[in-house]
């Protein structure tokens, strides 16, 4: 469904991206650690089509979208739903027109279809009777959930999730986690999961991708990234100082 091939990205001549290659299989959830900076936000914004590589080739279900025109990626992208770090709902507006927004802007339904939509989204993730509040009316957990049922509202073949767990506590973290897999698991979407939270990565990844100086270094089950013998994996693992690998590579 996603693949990076070789994709190299520099910044005023910081190198971000060295060589990264990645694919997501369709239907499953993908998680990419590694730490602060590394470079987890450029690739997921290279997946989407925000940024263009230097080189390399960004693959979404078989097609270069760093090859596309602004018309062909602008189809490519109503494939993708995204769960921002913050959830980033405006906060003028009620929960109804929160969801119902990506409704209103890129089709044309009635205001009466728009409604159930949304109420629809909402009951998905485990919402009901909020579609009057506003953002600031609801929970952390809540509002993550709100941001959800925009997410899917368009019936993505896709999610990318920004750091979803950032900023909550445990059991709305656990909440959260839950609610990515009950996701994914009814409606068959393939997840693409930025974090550095490990402990999440191994309950609900199917695979976990580790982003180390701009390139993977490994790429497997839960069990098998567990597994691995490298320095910098088993020190990011158990929440060990990896300063003294950056200082060596």
């Amino acid at each position: 469904m996603i693949k990076l091939i070789d994709v190299h990205k520099t910044f005023r001549g910081q190198k971000v991206l060295n060589g990264i290659n990645m694919h997501c299989r369709k239907g499953e959830i993908t998680v990419l650690i590694g730490r602060s900076g590394s470079g987890k936000s450029v690739s997921l914004k290279h997946i989407i089509g925000l940024i263009n590589p230097d080189s390399g080739q960004v693959l979404i279900e078989g097609h270069d979208i760093t090859k596309m025109d602004s018309i062909n990626l602008n189809e490519t992208r109503r494939k993708f739903g995204m769960l921002f770090q913050d959830g980033a709902m405006f906060d003028s507006m009620t929960i109804e027109e929160n969801v119902g927004f990506p409704l209103k802007e890129q089709y044309a339904y009635t205001k009466a279809e728009i409604k159930e939509r949304v109420r629809e989204a909402l009951a998905q993730v485990g919402l009901y009777g909020v579609e009057h509040k506003l953002p600031s009316e609801l929970s952390g957990g809540m509002r993550k959930r709100a941001a959800l049922a925009r997410a899917i509202i368009l019936s993505p073949k896709i999610l990318l999730y920004d750091e979803p767990t950032t900023g909550l506590d445990p059991i709305m973290t656990d909440s959260v986690n839950r609610l990515i897999v009950k996701t994914q698991q009814e409606l068959g979407i393939t997840s693409f999961i930025i974090s550095h939270d490990m402990e999440a990565a191994f309950r609900i990844a199917h695979q976990i991708c580790v982003l180390y100086q701009g390139r993977i270094i490994a790429a497997g089950s839960p069990s098998e990234i567990r597994a691995s013998t490298d320095p910098f994996i088993s020190a990011f693992i158990s929440g060990e100082n990896t300063q003294e690998f950056e200082e060596k590579a």
